[in-house]
């Protein structure tokens, strides 16, 4: 195969169909040398047009701990005080700076994935609904249309 840029969906299938024919071969052949060239051809391609979005800061904190065998509780002293890792978990408190830090070094959660803003945190059916008439409206704040 002549081994040329891919600019289109169909040279990337052609790449595709080919780097499976060389899958096998051995480093430093010439077939193992245009494996590699072809391997880095679409993943530029890949890169370019199918980009892979970083995880919730949160979902990668729950994910490494699930893969280390590990609960919440083992957060504790990373994160802060019980409460403290129970609120970041709930999403009620953004992680810090020092947080972040620690979670990189002691759980090897690349920092940009936890420097990113979290997803909100989904509130449901516990919001509590009043009536607007019945709010009570902060001082400094007039009705519309009145003159005040």
């Amino acid at each position: 195969m002549e081994i040329k840029p891919i600019r289109s969906e169909r040279d990337y299938e052609r790449a595709l169909r080919h780097i499976e024919q060389l899958w096998d071969s051995p480093q430093g052949t010439r077939e193992g040398d245009e494996l590699d060239v072809l391997v880095t051809l679409t993943e530029v391609y890949e890169r370019e047009h199918y980009p892979i979005d970083l995880p919730d800061p949160i979902d990668a904190i729950r994910f490494r701990l699930e893969q280390t065998g590990k609960d919440i509780g083992a957060l504790i002293g990373i994160i802060g005080q019980r409460t403290r890792v129970y609120e970041v978990m709930r999403r009620d408190r953004p992680l810090s700076l020092n947080m972040i830090r620690k979670l990189t070094q002691q759980l090897q959660i690349p920092a940009d994935v936890l420097i990113q803003p979290g997803r909100p945190r989904h509130r449901g059916g516990s919001r509590r609904r009043g009536s607007a008439a019945g709010q009570k409206r902060p001082a400094g704040l007039k009705k519309l249309g009145s003159k005040a």
